[in-house]
């Protein structure tokens, strides 16, 4: 994924899977898969079918980078290798994990030739910190909007989200942006230094997975042309 990254300054569209078994997560997958570059296999996914999931997906498309969304936070030298044993290319540690935690979870990547993202809480950033986790091999930080926040009826993308790309790219991050993420959505963004967008709901509920991955592929190329 790294060397990817620098060949192109267009996010990369990653699609999640939160279903709450593996036929439900496959078959949109399998009909939107061409058009999407990274697989996520998510939290509730692995929390109801294990690491099963992330075996099966990796099987399944063998060339496309999976990201096993654990969200560790803490025995990160313990999840984290179980995660990329069973053939995950990326793991996810919450912000408030340790320092010692997230420097296990780095040093168990480095073995396996994977990387790390970091997820950020609405209300948790702290950009010392930030610098920290970039020091000790975190390539990735994840922006959201929480499905809670979501759910409470806050859709809008601040400011303060929009500030906290510029940032964290400035460190030396790819950084994520996620939370019900549509095609709609994507505008607010254009200029911003995104490295992927996360899509679950948008692809996986649509009537036509296929077309709806592939409209927010052109969309991905209009705001970054």
């Amino acid at each position: 994924m790294t060397e990817r990254s620098r060949l192109t300054d267009r996010p990369r569209l990653q699609i999640a899977l939160d279903s709450f078994d593996l036929p439900s997560a496959l078959g949109p997958l399998q009909k939107a898969s061409a058009n999407v570059d990274v697989i996520e296999c998510g939290t509730i996914l692995i929390l109801c079918e294990g690491y099963r999931a992330v075996r099966v997906v990796r099987a399944l498309y063998p060339d496309k980078p999976v990201l096993a969304d654990v969200r560790i936070a803490e025995a990160g030298s313990k999840i984290a290798r179980l995660a990329f044993e069973a053939g995950a290319d990326l793991v996810s540690c919450v912000a408030g994990a340790s320092l010692t935690t997230i420097r296990q979870v780095c040093k168990v990547a480095e073995e396996f030739g994977g990387e790390v993202q970091v997820e950020l809480a609405d209300e948790w950033y702290d950009p010392e910190r930030a610098r920290r986790w970039r020091e000790i091999g975190v390539q990735h930080v994840i922006v959201k909007r929480s499905r809670d926040r979501e759910a409470a009826g806050d859709l809008s993308w601040k400011p303060e989200d929009l500030a906290r790309i510029d940032e964290l790219a400035s460190i030396g991050f790819t950084v994520t942006v996620t939370g019900g993420v549509s095609a709609q959505d994507l505008p607010a963004f254009a200029g911003k230094p995104v490295g992927i967008v996360i899509a679950g709901r948008a692809i996986v509920e649509a009537e036509d997975p296929a077309a709806a991955a592939a409209e927010l592929q052109e969309t991905i190329a209009e705001v970054w042309p």
